[in-house]
C-alpha cells in the first residue's frame, strides 16, 4: 500500500527525484473542433463539439472526429453521431425520394393511367419512409390526385350518361303508349335532348384521359349510346307514320298498336284486338288423362333407382355408381312420361353429379394428389417470416396425410406421387422433431423450477412457522402462488405428479394463517352482534360506536382476509349501524320539517313577497319585502318583551320577600330602588351589611426592594417633578389613593357596563326558522331585488328613451325629471338640458361626445379615434381644467344644443347608459 525505503531517515538526500515536467501535446484535431480533444472536462467538451457542429462541417471530418473522439468521450462523440445519422437518413431519403419521383413520373407520362397503380404508388411511398411532405414528391402527390380525380370524374358522368340515356328510353316507349298527337307535340323537345346526349357522349370519349377509365365504363357508353339510337331511330319513322296516317285514309298504319288503334278508331274500323278475338279458333282438343295409379307406379319407380344413384355418388364408388346410372336410364325410358317436371329435373342433377365415375374418378384422384404434394412442398419455402411453427408444421402435416387417405380410397394408388409426397411431408417433419425436442428440454427446467419452489415454500413454511406479521405471511403466500402460475408449460401427466406435492407444501405454509383467520373471523361475528345490538337500542351510542369501528379496523388491519369474504363481512357489521344513524336523521329531519308558528308566518310573507314580484310593482314589492322583514323581527322582539316581563316579576317578588331593615351611613328611612329604577316603600329597618370577600391564599409573592414594595417599608414620598412623581399631583402610595376596590376581580367596570362600557347586548333573534322557511325567505328576498333591479333598468332605459326623442324632436317638454333620470342629474344640469333643447340647433357636438366617451370609458367608433387621441393629447396640457368626468352634464348639454343624426345618438345613448347609473 505505501512505499517503504531502505535509507536511512536522516539522510540529507532528497526522497523523490524529481519527475520532469509532462508536456502534452496538442491534438492533430484540436485545430478543427475548437480544443475539443484538449478540454479539461468533459462538459467544456461537449460544448465545443456543438460549437463545431454549428459550422456544418464535412460528412469526413464528422466521421474523422467521432473515430477519435467515441474512445474518448462517448457523452460529447454521441452530438457527433447523431450528426451523422442524420445525414445519413436525409441520404437515404433522397435516395428514396428520387426513386419514387421517377416512378411518379412514369405513372404521369403513361398515356393510360390506372387508378389503382396511383394510389398504390402514394401508400407503398409512404410505408418506405419517402417524405411525401417535400418536394418533389409533394408535387408529384398533387399531380396525381389531380389525374385521378379527373379519371374518377369521367367515370361518373359515364354514369350519369347511362341513366340519362335509359330515362330518354322511357321517356319514348311512354309516348308510345299515348296518343301520337302527345308523341309529335314532344318531337322537337326529344330531338333537342338526344343531340344534347350524343355531343355529351362525344365529349367524353374526346377527353384526353378517357384511355384511363377502367375497362368496364366504355362498353356501358357503347351499349347506352346503341339502346338509345334504335329507340330513337325506331320512333322517328313511326310518328312520321303515324302522321301521314292521319292524312290520308289509304295510307298504312304505322307499327305502334296504340297509334294504330288509334287511327283504326278515327277511320270507323274495329281496333286489332277486337278482331283477333273475332277470329280466335277454337279450343284445342285435351289430350286423353293417364290414370293416378300409373303416375304413382311411374314415380315410385324412378324415386327407387335416383336413391340408389345417390347413394353410391355420395359413397365415391365408381363402379357401383356407373351401374346405378344405368339402372336410373332404363327406367327413366319406361317411365320418364309419366313424371313430373320437378322429380325429372332431379334425375337429371343426379347423372349429372354421378358423372358415371368412369372415365374422370382416376383423373380427379390424381389432381387431388398432385395438390397435396404441392402443399407439401410449399411448406419449406414459404417466405422469409412467415415460417410456420412446430405445433402449427404438427397439425399441417396430420392432415395433409389424412387427405392422402381419403385420396387413395377413391381412386386407384398412385406409387410416384406418393413417394414425392412422402419425402416433402419428412423433410417438413424436421421441423417439428426440432419443436419437440425444444418442448421436452423446457418441461424439464421448469420440472426443475417447480420442484425447486415447492422445496423453497417448505423452507419457508418452518422458517416463518411463529411468525405474527399476517400481512406479510399472506403477502408471500400470494407472491408464491404466482410464481407457480408462471414457472411455465409442463405435460399434464407431469403436471399431475407435480400438483400434490405444490397442494401439500402450500397448504401446510398457509395453516398457521387460516388459523388465525379462522379467530379473526369469530372476532368479527362477535363485533357484528355487537354492531347490530348498539343499532337497535332505542339510544345511539356514538362513543361506543367509535370504539366498535376502531377495534374491528384494528383486527382487520392485523388479519387479511380474501377481499370478496372482508367486504361482506364489513357491509353486515356496518348495516346496523348505518340504520341506526339514518333512524337518527331522519328524526333529526322530520323535526326539522315541522313547521312552528314563526315558521308559518314567515312562510306566508315570503309567497306575499312572490306574488308582489311576479305583479311588477315597485311599491308593492318593496312593501312586501318591509312586511317580510317584520316577520324575521317579530319573533326576536316577542321573546324579548316576554324575558323582560319575567325579569320584572321576579325582581318585584324578591324585593317584597327578602325586605330587611337597611342601615346606611346617611341615616335610615332612605328608599330603595328596584333593579329597573323604580322606588319601592321605605323601610326603617336597615339591611344587612354585605358580607366579607374572603381573602385568597397567597401564592407567590413579587422579590421586590423597592421603596414601598416590602410590607416593613413605607413608600417614599413624592419627589415633584422628577421622573418618579406623578404629574396629577397625586400622592405616591397609588393603593392607598386608590380606594379599596370592588368585590369583584374587575372592580368597577362591572358599573360600567362590561368590557366594551354603555355598548348594548347582542340582540337576541328568537328561535331558529326551519329550513323550508329559511330557503323560502332567502329565495324571496333574492327574486325582489333581481326585480327591483330589473324594474330600475327599464325605468332608466325609457328615460334615456324620452331624453333621446326631446334631443330629435326638439321639445324641452319631454326631456324627463330628475327623479326618473337619477341622482347622478341635478336640477341644474336639467335644467341646461331644457335650455340646449329650447334653442335653435347650433354649434358642433363632436368634441363633447369624445369627451362624454372619455368620461364614460366607453370605445369611440373606428372614424372618430385619432380625434379622441388627439383631444386626449391636449387635455394632458390642460393642468387646470376639469376632466371629463365632471363636466359630463355640461357635455351632454353642448350636444343637446347641436343638431341630431342617427350617429351621435347612438353615441348618447351608449355613454349615458353608464354615466346615468354613476
Amino acid at each position: 500500500m505505501f512505499p517503504f525505503f531502505s535509507r536511512s531517515k536522516m539522510s540529507d538526500a532528497p526522497e523523490v527525484n524529481p519527475a520532469p515536467a509532462k508536456t502534452h501535446e496538442p491534438h492533430p484535431l484540436d485545430a478543427l473542433t475548437g480544443g475539443a480533444f484538449s478540454a479539461a472536462t468533459s462538459g467544456e467538451r461537449a460544448s465545443r463539439i456543438r460549437d463545431w457542429l454549428a459550422t456544418q462541417p464535412d460528412h469526413e471530418q464528422l466521421q474523422e472526429v467521432f473515430k477519435e473522439l467515441s474512445g474518448r468521450d462517448k457523452g460529447a462523440a454521441r452530438a457527433v453521431r447523431e450528426r451523422l445519422d442524420e445525414i445519413r437518413r436525409a441520404k437515404g431519403q433522397e435516395v428514396i425520394a428520387a426513386e419514387w419521383a421517377e416512378k411518379a413520373q412514369v405513372l404521369l407520362a403513361a398515356p393510360k393511367l390506372n387508378i389503382a397503380d396511383a394510389l398504390a404508388w402514394q401508400r407503398d411511398a409512404a410505408k418506405a419512409g419517402a417524405p411525401l411532405s417535400r418536394e418533389p414528391l409533394s408535387v408529384l402527390k398533387v399531380q396525381v390526385a389531380d389525374r385521378v380525380k379527373v379519371i374518377e370524374d369521367l367515370q361518373h358522368r359515364v354514369q350519369v350518361q347511362r341513366e340519362a340515356a335509359v330515362l330518354l328510353a322511357q321517356r319514348i316507349e311512354v309516348l308510345s303508349t299515348k296518343s301520337w298527337r302527345d308523341a309529335q307535340a314532344a318531337l322537337e323537345l326529344l330531338r333537342a335532348d338526344v343531340a344534347r346526349w350524343q355531343e355529351q357522349a362525344q365529349e367524353l370519349t374526346g377527353d384526353a384521359s378517357w384511355a384511363s377509365v377502367e375497362a368496364r365504363f366504355p362498353p356501358l357508353l357503347d351499349a347506352s349510346r346503341t339502346q338509345l339510337l334504335v329507340v330513337w331511330e325506331a320512333f322517328q319513322p313511326a310518328l312520321a307514320q303515324a302522321v301521314a296516317a292521319a292524312e290520308d285514309v289509304n295510307a298504312p298504319l304505322p307499327p305502334v298498336p296504340v297509334w294504330a288503334d288509334e287511327l283504326r278508331t278515327a277511320r270507323g274500323l274495329p281496333t286489332e284486338a277486337a278482331a283477333a278475338a273475332a277470329a280466335a279458333k277454337p279450343a284445342r282438343v285435351a289430350k286423353p288423362k293417364v290414370a293416378p295409379e300409373v303416375i304413382e307406379k311411374a314415380a315410385h319407380s324412378v324415386r327407387e333407382a335416383l336413391a340408389v344413384l345417390e347413394k353410391e355418388t355420395a359413397e365415391g364408388h365408381g363402379k357401383a355408381s356407373a351401374g346405378a346410372a344405368a339402372a336410373l336410364r332404363a327406367v327413366l325410358k319406361v317411365h320418364g312420361k309419366h313424371i313430373d317436371s320437378a322429380l325429372e329435373q332431379q334425375v337429371h342433377t343426379a347423372l349429372v353429379a354421378a358423372g358415371e365415375l368412369e372415365g374422370w374418378q382416376r383423373w380427379s384422384a390424381d389432381q387431388v394428389r398432385e395438390d397435396l404434394v404441392a402443399k407439401a412442398e410449399a411448406l419449406l419455402n414459404r417466405p422469409e417470416g412467415q415460417a410456420l411453427g412446430g405445433r402449427k408444421m404438427q397439425e399441417t402435416l396430420r392432415n395433409l396425410r389424412e387427405q392422402w387417405k381419403q385420396a387413395d380410397q377413391g381412386g386407384a394408388p398412385n406409387h410416384s406421387l406418393w413417394k414425392k409426397f412422402d419425402e416433402a411431408c419428412n423433410a417438413a417433419h424436421k421441423v417439428v422433431e426440432a419443436w419437440l425436442d425444444k418442448i421436452r428440454t423446457e418441461a424439464a427446467e421448469h420440472k426443475a423450477q417447480r420442484l425447486a419452489l415447492i422445496e423453497e415454500v417448505k423452507a419457508w413454511a418452518q422458517e416463518h412457522a411463529n411468525s405474527g406479521d399476517w400481512k406479510a405471511i399472506n403477502r408471500a403466500l400470494h407472491q408464491f402462488g404466482d410464481r407457480w402460475r408462471e414457472g411455465g408449460h409442463v405435460g399434464e401427466k407431469l403436471f399431475a405428479e407435480l400438483q400434490p406435492l405444490w397442494k401439500q407444501a402450500i397448504s401446510m405454509a398457509a395453516a398457521p394463517l387460516e388459523a388465525a383467520q379462522k379467530e379473526s373471523l369469530a372476532r368479527r361475528h362477535a363485533m357484528i352482534d355487537e354492531a347490530m345490538a348498539l343499532g337497535a337500542a332505542p339510544t345511539l351510542r356514538i362513543d361506543a360506536v367509535k370504539a366498535l369501528q376502531q377495534r374491528w379496523q384494528a383486527e382487520a388491519q392485523t388479519v387479511p382476509l380474501d377481499r370478496k369474504h372482508e367486504q361482506k363481512l364489513w357491509d353486515a357489521f356496518r348495516k346496523p349501524i348505518d340504520e341506526a344513524f339514518n333512524r337518527k336523521s331522519a328524526d333529526r329531519e322530520r323535526a326539522v320539517t315541522e313547521l312552528s308558528a314563526r315558521d308559518r308566518v314567515v312562510l306566508e310573507a315570503s309567497k306575499a313577497l312572490e306574488a308582489a314580484n311576479a305583479s311588477g310593482d315597485a311599491q308593492q314589492i318593496r312593501a312586501a319585502m318591509q312586511a317580510l322583514e317584520a316577520a324575521l323581527r317579530g319573533q326576536a322582539q316577542a321573546a324579548e318583551a316576554v324575558a323582560t316581563a319575567q325579569k320584572d316579576a321576579q325582581a318585584h317578588s324578591e324585593a317584597q320577600a327578602g325586605a330587611l331593615p337597611v342601615a346606611t351611613e346617611g341615616g335610615a328611612g332612605e328608599s330603595a330602588e328596584t333593579p329597573d329604577g323604580g322606588e319601592v316603600a321605605e323601610v326603617a329597618t336597615p339591611a344587612p351589611a354585605a358580607p366579607k370577600p374572603t381573602a385568597r391564599p397567597v401564592v407567590a409573592v413579587r422579590g421586590d426592594d423597592r421603596p414601598g414594595m416590602k410590607k416593613d417599608a413605607p413608600a417614599a414620598a413624592g419627589r415633584g417633578t422628577r421622573p418618579g412623581d406623578r404629574r396629577d399631583g397625586r400622592p405616591g402610595d397609588r393603593d392607598g389613593a386608590r380606594g379599596p376596590r370592588g368585590d369583584g376581580r374587575m372592580g368597577d367596570r362591572a358599573d360600567r357596563g362590561g368590557r366594551f362600557g354603555e355598548r348594548p347586548a347582542f340582540e337576541d333573534r328568537g328561535p331558529r326558522l326551519g329550513d323550508t322557511a329559511f330557503r323560502a325567505q332567502r329565495e324571496a328576498m333574492e327574486h325582489a331585488q333581481l326585480a327591483l333591479k330589473k324594474l330600475a333598468a327599464q325605468a332608466h332605459g325609457e328615460a334615456l328613451t324620452q331624453l333621446l326623442t326631446a334631443w330629435e324632436k326638439r321639445d324641452a317638454a319631454l326631456v324627463p325629471g330628475t327623479q326618473d333620470l337619477g341622482s347622478g342629474v341635478t336640477a341644474s344640469v336639467r335644467s341646461a338640458w331644457t335650455q340646449a333643447l329650447t334653442a335653435a340647433p347650433k354649434g358642433d357636438a363632436a368634441e363633447a361626445l369624445l369627451r362624454l366617451e372619455m368620461a364614460a370609458e366607453a370605445p369611440t367608433p373606428a372614424e372618430h379615434i385619432a380625434a379622441r387621441r388627439m383631444l386626449q393629447l391636449q387635455l394632458l396640457t390642460r393642468r387646470n381644467d376639469p376632466a371629463p368626468a365632471q363636466t359630463w352634464g355640461q357635455d351632454v348639454a353642448r350636444v343637446l344644443a347641436s343638431s341630431s343624426d342617427a350617429g351621435s345618438a347612438r353615441r348618447l345613448q351608449n355613454v349615458l347608459k353608464t354615466l346615468l347609473r354613476k
